[in-house]
C-alpha cells in the first residue's frame, strides 16, 4: 500500500504583516519551518533503493559478522594453552574454511586450521597468522606469547543486530545498500522520488538549436534546472516554454499540478506587466512574492497551484541557478524527505579583492586554485560563463566587509549542494 502525506496549506508561503527585504537566514528558516515531505512511501527491493530516500528509520536484522570468524588465514588455538618462547601444538584434522564449519569442538591443547571468514569453532579465541608458524602438518611450531583473541573478528563487531543503521531521510548509496545486504535487508521503505516540473516562460525565449529571432535569447534555465534536479536524484518533468499569454500558462500548470510534487519555474516572477506567473498565483490566492536580501536573485515568487507547491525563480540564468541552489535546492530536499540539507562550507583564504557593501547577502561565483579561493572577474548577472568556470560559490555575510587577499571566506563547492 502506497502511503500519501496530507497536503501542504495554500497559506505555507505567507510573509509576516509588514516584511519588506527579508533576510537569506530568514527566508531558509521560514521554508524549513513550514515545509514537509509530499511524496508517498513504498516498499523497493534493495537492489532498486540506490539514491533513494529512507521513509524509516532502518534497523539491522541480523548482526554483523553473526558469529566469530577469522580474519586471516592460520591456525585457530585456546589462548590458554600459549606459552611464552618457542613451543609445538599438534593440529587436530580437519579444518575450517568461510562456508564449511568445523563440526566439533577443538580439544583442550590442540590446534586447528582456519581459513580467513571461517566460524572460529567452538574452543578456539585467538588465531595466529600462517606466516607465523612452521608445520609438518601434524602440528605447528611458533613464537609466543600470543594476544587473547589475536587474528579474530567478534560477532557483531560491525553491527549489533536491532542496531539502527540509518535514520528516515537518509539517502542511500552504494556503501549503504552494502550493509543494509549484510544484516539481512532485502527491501526497504522508501519515499517517492520528488517529481519536479521544470517551465520556463517568456516570448523571448527560443528552443537552442533552432534559429532565434534578434530580439530572442534561448532557453538555457530549462536545461540547466533539469541536469541539476537530475544530480540531486529528483524526477524532473520538462514541460518546455510558456509564451507570454496567461491562458496558455494556465494550462501548462495545470498539467504541472497533476504530473509533480514541484513546479519549478523560471521568469516572470516578478510584478511586471507580462509577469504573469506571480499574476497568476495571485489569482489563485496562493501567492507570496519574498524580496530577498540577496545578490544576485531578489524575487523569488512561493505559491500553491492546485495543491502544489511553486517556485518562481528569476528569469536571469545566473541568478536561477543561485536561488536554486540556496533556497530551492534545501526546500525540495524537505518536500522530498531527506530533512533540511545544508551545504558543506569551507574557510579558505580569498584570492580577491572587495569592499562589499552591508544590506545583502552576496554570491560570487568562485574556485580554488593554490589554496585560495578566486571569483569570476565580473560579477555580471548576465555572464553564463562564470558558472561554468566556477567550482562553487563564495558567500559574503549580509553585513559590510571588506575582503583583501587572504582574508577569510566562506566557499561552497559546487558538491556541497549535490552537483
Amino acid at each position: 500500500m502506497t502511503l500519501t502525506p496530507p497536503p501542504l496549506r495554500d497559506d505555507c508561503f505567507a510573509l509576516p504583516a509588514g516584511t519588506h527585504w527579508t533576510p537569506v537566514d530568514e527566508a531558509l528558516a521560514l521554508l524549513r519551518d513550514r515545509l514537509g515531505p509530499v511524496t508517498g512511501v513504498e516498499t523497493v527491493p534493495l537492489g532498486e533503493a540506490l539514491d533513494r530516500v529512507l521513509a524509516e528509520d532502518v534497523l539491522a536484522l541480523r548482526s554483523n559478522p553473526p558469529v566469530a570468524n577469522s580474519a586471516v588465514d592460520g591456525y585457530g588455538l585456546c589462548h590458554a594453552d600459549v606459552g611464552e618462547g618457542p613451543q609445538k601444538i599438534p593440529l587436530v584434522q580437519g579444518r575450517a574454511a568461510a562456508g564449511a564449519p568445523y563440526g566439533g569442538v577443538l580439544a583442550s591443547g590442540y590446534g586447528v586450521r582456519v581459513l580467513t571468514g571461517a566460524a572460529l569453532p567452538e574452543g578456539v579465541d585467538t588465531v595466529i597468522l600462517q606466516e607465523d608458524v612452521t608445520t609438518n602438518g601434524a602440528e605447528i611450531a611458533f613464537h609466543g606469547p600470543l594476544k587473547k583473541g589475536a587474528n579474530t573478528r567478534r560477532a557483531g563487531e560491525d553491527v549489533t543486530k536491532g542496531d539502527r543503521l540509518f535514520a528516515a531521510g537518509h539517502v542511500l548509496g552504494p556503501a549503504e545498500l552494502a550493509l543494509l545486504a549484510a544484516t539481512g535487508r532485502g527491501e526497504v521503505k522508501l519515499r517517492n522520488r520528488l517529481r519536479v516540473a521544470v517551465l520556463s516562460t517568456g516570448d523571448e525565449l527560443a528552443e537552442p538549436g533552432t534559429e532565434a529571432r534578434a530580439d530572442q535569447v534561448y532557453d538555457a534555465n530549462r536545461p540547466m534546472l533539469v541536469a541539476m534536479l537530475r544530480r540531486f536524484g529528483f524526477c524532473p518533468v520538462d514541460l518546455g516554454r510558456a509564451p507570454d499569454d496567461r491562458a496558455a500558462l494556465r494550462d501548462l500548470l495545470d498539467t504541472a499540478a497533476g504530473r509533480a510534487d514541484v513546479i519549478l519555474t523560471s521568469g516572470g516572477a516578478s510584478a511586471g506587466d507580462e509577469d504573469h506567473m506571480s499574476a497568476l498565483l495571485q489569482e489563485a490566492g496562493a501567492m507570496s512574492l519574498w524580496r530577498i536580501a540577496v545578490k544576485p536573485g531578489r524575487p523569488l515568487a512561493l505559491g500553491m497551484w492546485r495543491g502544489v507547491p511553486v517556485f518562481g525563480l528569476p528569469g536571469n540564468p545566473v541568478a536561477a541557478m543561485v536561488c536554486t541552489l540556496i533556497f530551492a535546492r534545501p526546500a525540495m530536499a524537505q518536500l522530498a524527505g531527506q530533512g533540511w540539507q545544508e551545504p558543506a562550507r569551507l574557510m579558505v583564504p580569498a584570492g580577491f579583492a572587495k569592499s562589499k557593501k552591508a544590506g545583502r547577502r552576496e554570491y560570487l561565483r568562485a574556485r580554488l586554485r593554490d589554496g585560495r579561493a578566486e571569483v569570476f572577474a565580473s560579477e555580471g548577472s548576465g555572464r553564463i560563463s562564470g558558472l561554468s568556470w566556477a567550482e562553487g560559490l563564495v558567500e559574503l555575510p549580509d553585513e559590510a566587509m571588506e575582503v583583501e587577499v587572504d582574508t577569510p571566506v566562506t566557499f561552497i563547492p559546487y558538491a556541497g549542494f549535490g552537483l
